[in-house]
């Protein structure tokens, strides 16, 4: 059955010792993804649910809000600073949303350190800030207990926030992706007037340019040379965007909603099981091209679950739109534009023949295909576990350092080394070492000098190095500004120079280290959203590399040398026949050359499939799978470079604006 699960599969790590005695990742390399984007997500075995931060407080305030009706406010106001629809924001987030409350600066520190220690914060931790702060517009007791007892009554009190001041620094990143959320939308079902058009015949419903270059299907030779695709084909790539609009359905009968949205007309919706028939579809009919299967389907799925699902479906999807061949599909142009798939599906015939049964490869494009190509499909063939070994790892890497960066460290010197492993990471200098766990509940003492959760000293002789968190940045910026409130006014009047100008110094460090906590928070964004998509997409394109190898191995099989054989046999018989004349000869006679003439047409057929199959994988080869590994990664490491160059770019103007900011700060 289409996408059932495969037996599980481990891939053997290497054992070699890099470094300081081993592999940073774990031998298995599903251990220890923080992101359950596991290497083979189609086993059998449950994917890992590792997480980097405790949530345990999460469930704390489950029982807080119980199953209150919010009030329209908490919903906007969450999806406001949470775009991506991750469940989380960051405390930064938070701290705007109830600046917009216009309570003392003290008061909105306060709650903040109430509802999270940590540097993000779940969408139930924020909707109790939300109380909190209404609770403390009215003058009432600013308390999770007075919450949890609202609660219970259903009366969630509302807050009056001015969410048109919650404005965002600019930066030169690309905005977050809006995936935006809609649990009551419902799934379009218009009953469209279908034309007598078969989007399964030879002419594929969007017609291919006249000077498309996709190898051998426009009669074009394949040849090493050029890339087989349009000039500057990577700028042209379309883009689909998969949004989840939430479940629907009864309770025995729940399922997921996603909304496709591309530039062919107006956004779609379909369920999963509608993405299944289209990969189900696409397997039957292109066996021996490259598109990579779909992301699981999982009972009792949570959020973080549904949203890698959710990415992976992107990134399958933007495959296939993409390739030079299957994009021309009918049924996949009718996925990506009918308003109601199910009801289309119900009026339509749907065949599953293969690529093969209605197209041919002429002589001139046979003799295109190199002699050597079972050479070069067996030296790719040999690359692929290495590589996606490799590239799985690469993956869990990418996802802790962007973990990490929640967590930037303001600055180590020259100096230190610092060296990462699975379960704590170490800072060493030549006179001390000092070994954390980052989920570590306690506080760390050094001397006189304490250490958090989610921060980090390092003790180098007589200097500390506080590694401050985006978190502790939000949190300082808060305290800073109550600092401020409590100092307005000075004992000695109004005229008081000194301590009007260390208010003001204060004001701009206050402000600039928001701006720096903003800055940070977007670069973990951008790299989640594209950077690591582009990782990932380049581990599915040799996972997919893979599959269609295993593909190519079971289905190229055919019946010819058999064929041959009962050819010669029928033929034999048939001049016996014709020699010994006996009686009723003629219709003897008649019926094995009707044989021989079947078995003839079968082996012209199976022989002109498998020239069909080697002229797809050479195509495949040449085509897909050179230019998407080579072409899109320089893409993605450019990307990368500039992103980071902007970042460090706008993070040094950032400070060197302070420092001229507080250069007038008075001393007496």
């Amino acid at each position: 059955m289409f996408n059932a699960p495969r037996p599980a599969q481990r891939y053997a790590g290497t054992s070699s010792t890099v470094g300081l005695g081993g592999s940073f990742v774990d031998e298995n390399p599903l251990a220890s993804s923080v992101y359950d984007d596991g290497l083979d997500p189609w086993s059998a075995a449950p994917s890992p649910s590792v997480t980097p931060m405790p949530h345990g407080s999460s469930s704390v305030f489950s029982s807080v809000i119980a199953d209150a009706t919010v009030p329209t406010i908490y919903n906007t106001s969450f999806t406001a600073v949470d775009p991506s629809n991750t469940g989380e924001t960051s405390v930064n987030s938070l701290s705007r949303v109830l600046a917009t409350s216009a309570l003392p600066a003290a008061t909105v520190d306060k709650i903040v350190n109430l509802v999270s220690s940590r540097p993000r914060v779940s969408k139930l931790e924020f909707f109790v800030a939300l109380a909190l702060v209404a609770l403390a517009q009215a003058g009432k007791d600013v308390s999770i207990e007075q919450v949890a007892a609202l609660s219970s009554q259903n009366t969630l009190p509302e807050p009056s926030l001015d969410l048109s001041r919650l404005q965002f620094s600019g930066s030169t990143f690309a905005a977050p992706v809006n995936y935006r959320q809609n649990s009551s939308a419902t799934v379009r079902a218009p009953a469209p007037t279908y034309s007598s058009d078969d989007p399964w015949n030879t002419n594929p419903r969007f017609g291919v340019p006249p000077n498309n270059d996709s190898g051998f299907t426009n009669g074009a030779p394949s040849s090493l040379a050029g890339t087989g695709l349009p000039k500057d084909w990577w700028t042209k790539q379309e883009v689909v965007k998969v949004n989840i609009l939430g479940p629907q359905g009864f309770i025995l009968n729940r399922y997921m909603v996603y909304e496709i949205v591309t530039n062919r007309g107006a956004p779609v919706h379909r369920r999963y099981s509608e993405f299944a028939f289209l990969w189900d579809c696409l397997i039957r009919r292109y066996p021996f091209r490259l598109f990579p299967a779909l992301p699981p389907k999982r009972l009792g799925s949570d959020e973080h679950f549904l949203e890698q699902r959710r990415k992976g479906l992107a990134r399958s999807l933007n495959f296939v739109i993409n390739h030079p061949i299957i994009k021309e599909d009918g049924l996949l142009a009718v996925f990506l534009s009918e308003p109601s798939f199910e009801l289309w599906r119900k009026n339509s015939a749907i065949s599953f023949d293969e690529e093969s049964a209605s197209k041919r490869i002429d002589r001139i494009e046979e003799m295109t295909i190199p002699s050597d190509l079972e050479d070069k499909l067996a030296m790719v063939r040999g690359k692929l576990n290495p590589l996606i070994e490799q590239w799985q790892r690469i993956c869990i890497l990418a996802e802790r350092i962007i973990k990490r960066r929640e967590a930037a460290a303001v600055r180590i010197p020259p100096a230190f080394r610092r060296t990462y492993f699975p379960t704590h990471f170490s800072v060493f200098s030549s006179s001390s070492a000092v070994s954390v766990t980052p989920s570590s509940s306690s506080i760390l003492s050094f001397g006189s000098n304490t250490l958090s959760p989610g921060s980090l000293i390092v003790n180098s002789g007589s200097t500390l190095y506080h590694l401050i968190t985006q978190g502790d940045l939000a949190r300082l910026t808060n305290t800073l500004r109550a600092v401020i409130e409590v100092n307005e006014h000075c004992w000695r009047g109004d005229e008081c120079e000194l301590s009007n100008g260390v208010r003001t110094g204060l004001e701009h460090v206050a402000a600039h280290t928001q701006r720096h906590s903003e800055l940070s928070e977007l670069r973990t964004r951008t790299l989640l959203d594209s950077t690591l998509e582009s990782i990932k997409s380049q581990r599915d394109l040799y996972i997919a590399t893979r599959d269609l190898f295993i593909r190519h191995d079971r289905l190229s099989i055919d019946q010819v040398e058999r064929l041959k054989r009962r050819v010669e046999t029928n033929s034999v018989k048939l001049d016996g026949i014709r020699a010994a004349q006996k009686e009723g000869w003629e219709e003897e006679v008649e019926r094995y050359t009707g044989l021989v003439e079947k078995d003839q047409a079968s082996i012209a057929t199976q022989l002109s499939r498998r020239v069909f199959i080697r002229a797809s994988m050479w195509h495949e080869l040449r085509v897909v799978l050179h230019n998407r590994e080579n072409t899109l990664l320089t893409q993605t490491v450019q990307n990368f470079v500039r992103e980071e160059q902007d970042f460090s770019e706008n993070v040094a103007n950032n400070w060197a604006s302070l420092g001229e900011a507080v250069e007038s700060m008075p001393f007496e």
